[in-house]
């Protein structure tokens, strides 16, 4: 098999197993928020398909899996520059998609998929013709104010390189950015560094993202700068040099980290190869403990229910934001519930799956006469119990 028709079966692969989980998960609150709350950039993308196709959990998710899918693609021509030996490109790509992080963006419904498709298009068109480039990054107004941090990267690193019409168009773009986020300094200083640290270990996966911070420290030492190491040093600093005084929202910073992936894959298989094969057990150790443990976290995604049946309290599954919505709607249609009061969170996400606001019916965890018990159930273990009570008019 060559390395295009590899490059496929992974795309074709990753996007079937990603199909076969959006079964089993509901809108979350978070999600359901986007949808119908501010409107940004990811909700016209959403409520395209919705509106068109129709509202339900497949053209929920789908929109999102398409970008992670162009991100991949995106990714393999990025890759090229990196790596030269066929295969090489695959296993980034296999390694970027067993990700935690890149599995949320391609599942979940926010921004960090839009971002990372948006960033890999502007590294590849940069490393392709740099001054096409430039009609890209205006579309990184649609995200959020890290992009003000972004712009200004990329305005230092090209006055560096003594780029200086390139560093104007993008100067423009930042002070436009802050004028447009209307970003400012204030609040009372907090420590949130150690805890920046540790979403983004679990994000990355602790030896990825140890080894990720390696390559950028190294690269800066022995001034092996380019543009995707700019923008990933420097988002990884920017966020550290914030959590010192305000808890960052790590998930819009992270999304620039991912850059820094085929400048890691190209280190290690540079250190790896120049070494004799006697010499190399250690980086297969480091390589295999990596991909093992991207493994079993795959896996441990994949048959998140079946933890339900270890677990004294549900509600301490790291998926169960994403679970009972969808099942608790389909259960109240059939108790003949068209409506419902329930507290906010769950009303907006049983909105999704056409369950209404009202009076007539209160949603509640509370037992009270003549109530309908409704009980959802994983692999017949009951996660949620909640009671239905008509009211008297």
């Amino acid at each position: 098999m060559n390395e295009n028709r590899a490059f496929v079966v992974l795309l074709l692969g990753n996007f079937l197993l990603l199909l076969a989980q959006i079964q089993s998960l509901s809108i979350s609150f978070f999600e359901a928020q986007l949808l119908y709350g501010v409107p940004s950039a990811v909700q016209s993308y959403i409520t395209f398909f919705l509106d068109f196709f129709g509202s339900n959990d497949y053209l929920l998710r789908l929109p999102m899996i398409v970008l992670h899918l162009a991100s991949m693609a995106l990714l393999y021509s990025i890759s090229s520059y990196y790596v030269t030996r066929p295969y090489d490109r695959i296993w980034i790509l296999l390694v970027y998609a067993l990700l935690p992080g890149v599995m949320s963006a391609a599942l979940l419904v926010n921004g960090a998929g839009f971002k990372i498709v948006l960033l890999f298009l502007f590294a590849y068109i940069y490393l392709k013709n740099k001054n096409y480039s430039l009609l890209v990054l205006p579309l990184f107004l649609l995200l959020d104010l890290t992009v003000i941090y972004f712009y200004l990267t990329i305005v230092i690193f090209e006055i560096i390189r003594k780029n200086y019409v390139y560093a104007t168009s993008v100067g423009i773009l930042f002070f436009g950015s802050i004028w447009y986020f209307h970003s400012g300094v204030g609040g009372i200083p907090e420590g949130h560094f150690l805890d920046t640290l540790a979403i983004y270990t679990a994000i990355f996966s602790p030896i990825v993202f140890m080894y990720l911070f390696y390559v950028l420290y190294r690269r800066f030492i022995f001034k092996q700068r380019d543009i995707l190491w700019a923008i990933s040093f420097s988002m990884f600093i920017f966020s550290l040099i914030l959590s010192f005084r305000q808890k960052v929202n790590v998930e819009e910073f992270a999304p620039y980290l991912m850059l820094s992936i085929p400048l890691a894959a190209q280190t290690f298989l540079h250190t790896y190869r120049v070494r004799l094969p006697e010499f190399r057990r250690r980086y297969r150790i480091l390589f295999y403990s990596a991909f093992t443990l991207l493994i079993v976290n795959f896996l441990a995604v994949l048959g998140s229910p079946i933890f339900y049946a270890w677990m004294d309290t549900p509600q301490k599954h790291f998926s169960y934001p994403l679970h009972v919505a969808k099942e608790l709607a389909r259960e109240l249609k059939k108790e003949g519930f068209e409506c419902v009061k329930s507290d906010f969170k769950m009303q907006q996400r049983l909105e999704f799956y056409g369950i209404q606001e009202c009076q007539d019916n209160i949603l509640s965890e509370e037992l009270t006469k003549k109530a309908t018990k409704v009980t959802i159930r994983y692999i017949n273990v009951p996660i949620y119990t909640v009671y239905v009570t008509k009211v008297s008019k």
